[in-house]
């Protein structure tokens, strides 16, 4: 039977590229749903032109697509012989106890009828044709997801324009142009120039090897580096041990600490000072003298006061930041800085002196919680061909692992396989339709489950020859430079855990933004994630690469995924005591789907500063 599959293959003008193996699994197929080997070929036939397969060879790797692809087309089969057949899922059982069956048409459930398929079929392109019935829960039988069936598109919640030149209100008309069948190719923009600063974890990396010493040095070094940079900066003198007793006014650098389980409130501070100044030992911390703070367990601040009986530092001042005029060097390490596109500075554009770039930001879950067909991203990814930014970022996570279609493993494919289908040839055929001049960022999330679950968290491992100067995967958290735009991302969310950990004091009548007070401990803390201990979800590692976790210097944009709700933010860091003022525009672009319905990303036009940038924020 072999030689007749080979033969049928081979009349039909396709090649095996690994024969033995593809028809061994050919042979299997034709055992198991009662096909002849001409049967095998027409039904290879279809998917060849479903997937708009380009070679007329037969690969081994396309045939758990085409088992796919057989088992749906045996699945039709029989709901066409079974007129009468229903799959009834907990939304029926519901609509029955609740009495809802009264209002159908007939008076009783049953199969959708071809008349009333038509109409939803057409809002799907063929690859969910081809892929619903797999991933999707009991409402695959709709075809329509909840989703798909919104009024509403491609909203604008949130507009900063300061770029007269650039057309305003272009986004009004989104919803009318979108919905057209054929969306309107535009002229690409100009390849934008694209360096990654490689500090993180290595692909295939071992983890889960941290030993006790790797967390003491990693937290020692934060502290000592801190009170260093302090130092150095000629407005504070040479710490010491804040335990001393002492009547004199003394400067102290250390961590902030809780001593206890619970959260940080006034009479459970403490002060745990280096090795090096203090020997790691802790003390109380009044702050009853301070009109004004914001700690968290793991902050390193400094702190001006005096200590009269040795068991209680009382506060006259504290400094909870580095000063701008001490940054570290970004060029120590060249060989962890790799060029992806080697040709980026020979390019003489007057735009790139002034450091411009466009850019779509989205933070996932990807797809809706009913189903696994990944809409979201698919419009998406149309918006994106729409506007034809330079740069495409996507914050994992990708194939979510608090997805409930994930949790149940109901799924009949690996996260990988689920990766590769869903997201990676989506992502292909967008370069590929875009041209040379688009650009794809894809940053992993501890949630995915196809990935190392640690942080710092390596790149995705996607071997892409043909378009790897295209497609990038960066580690979490990672920084790279785009246009000269220096850019920072980290998919934990830091903003949520600060909020549950932060204890803070501020003057009445003084307005407050908390959203921006959240972020600017990032900056102030030059650290990705300041938070100790973790929270629990956070599986934080010292045992590599803990200088991933740090920047030297501010970013021009920080890029800060949260559940809490989205914002654009410019931070004004610095401009006290002499030193110059910095600003950083600060990006949460929310999560792209919530539940069963679309969520927001971000559309940011920045061209040289904060004060010269369009950013919108728009909901799916």
């Amino acid at each position: 039977m072999e030689a007749e599959i080979k033969a049928e293959f081979y009349k039909s003008g396709f090649t095996l590229d690994e024969e033995e193996d593809i028809l061994r699994k050919c042979l299997t197929f034709c055992i198991n749903y009662d096909l002849k080997p001409s049967d095998i070929v027409s039904s290879w036939e279809v998917y060849y032109l479903n997937r708009q397969l380009h070679e007329s060879t037969v690969q081994n790797a396309e045939m758990e697509g085409f088992l796919l692809h057989l088992q749906n087309e045996r699945k039709e089969a029989v709901i066409k012989e079974e007129t009468g057949l229903h799959v009834y899922s907990s939304k029926d059982v519901e609509m029955i106890l609740n009495d809802e069956y009264e209002d159908t048409e007939e008076g009783s459930l049953g199969t959708p009828t071809d008349k009333s398929l038509k109409p939803c079929s057409e809002s799907f392109d063929s690859s969910y044709k081809r892929n619903g019935y797999a991933y999707s829960s009991g409402k695959s039988s709709k075809l329509l997801t909840p989703f798909g069936q919104r009024t509403v598109k491609f909203v604008v919640k949130f507009n900063i324009n300061n770029l007269p030149t650039i057309e305003n209100g272009s986004n009004e008309d989104n919803q009318e142009n979108f919905e057209d069948s054929i969306i309107r190719r535009v002229q690409p923009r100009k390849r934008c120039s694209l360096i990654v600063h490689e500090s993180g974890p290595e692909p295939g990396c071992r983890f889960m090897y941290e030993r006790i010493e790797d967390r003491f040095n990693a937290l020692e070094n934060r502290i000592r580096k801190h009170g260093a940079a302090l130092v150095a900066s000629g407005l504070y003198e040479e710490p010491v041990d804040p335990s001393i007793a002492s009547q004199r006014s003394v400067f102290a650098v250390g961590m902030i600490c809780c001593d206890g389980e619970g959260h940080l409130n006034e009479n459970s501070i403490l002060l745990q000072s280096s090795v090096e100044h203090a020997g790691g030992q802790r003390v109380r911390l009044d702050l009853h003298k301070t009109t004004q703070f914001s700690i968290f367990p793991g902050q390193v601040v400094g702190i001006e006061g005096h200590n009269p009986s040795g068991h209680c530092l009382i506060a006259s001042k504290l400094v909870d930041y580095v000063p701008l005029s001490i940054t570290d060097d970004v060029d120590l390490h060249p060989a962890k800085k790799q060029a992806i596109d080697h040709n980026s500075h020979s390019i003489e554009e007057p735009s790139f002196k002034s450091a411009e770039l466009s850019v779509i930001i989205a933070s996932g879950p990807f797809t809706t919680t009913d189903n696994l067909l990944f809409e979201p991203l698919s419009e998406l990814l149309a918006y994106a061909r729409r506007k034809s930014p330079q740069l495409l970022i996507l914050l994992g996570p990708f194939i979510d692992s608090e997805h409930p279609e994930i949790k149940k493993g109901t799924i009949n494919e690996s996260f990988d396989e689920l990766f590769q289908i869903e997201v990676s040839r989506k992502l292909q055929d967008y370069v590929e339709y875009m041209g040379s001049g688009a650009r794809v960022i894809i940053v992993p999330s501890i949630r995915d489950a196809n990935h190392d679950f640690v942080f710092p968290q390596p790149a995705f491992d996607i071997q892409l020859p043909d378009l790897k100067h295209q497609i990038s995967c960066l580690t979490n958290p990672g920084i790279f430079e785009a246009n000269e735009v220096k850019v920072g991302c980290c998919t934990v969310d830091i903003l949520k855990q600060l909020s549950g950990e932060e204890m803070s004091r501020n003057p009445s009548g003084i307005p407050n933004d908390r959203m921006a007070r959240l972020a600017s401990h990032v900056f102030k803390q030059r650290s990705f994630y300041p938070l100790y201990p973790p929270a629990e979800s956070v599986p934080l590692d010292f045992s590599f690469s803990p200088e991933a976790l740090q920047f030297s210097s501010i970013p021009d944009i920080l890029i800060l995924p949260s559940d809490m709700k989205y914002f654009v933010k410019v931070l004004s860091f610095g401009g006290s005591e002499g030193e110059g003022q910095m600003n950083c525009v600060c990006v949460n672009p929310g999560r792209l789907t919530k539940g069963e319905g679309g969520g927001t990303f971000v559309e940011l036009d920045y061209n040289g500063s904060p004060d010269m940038m369009n950013a919108s924020i728009i909901s799916i």
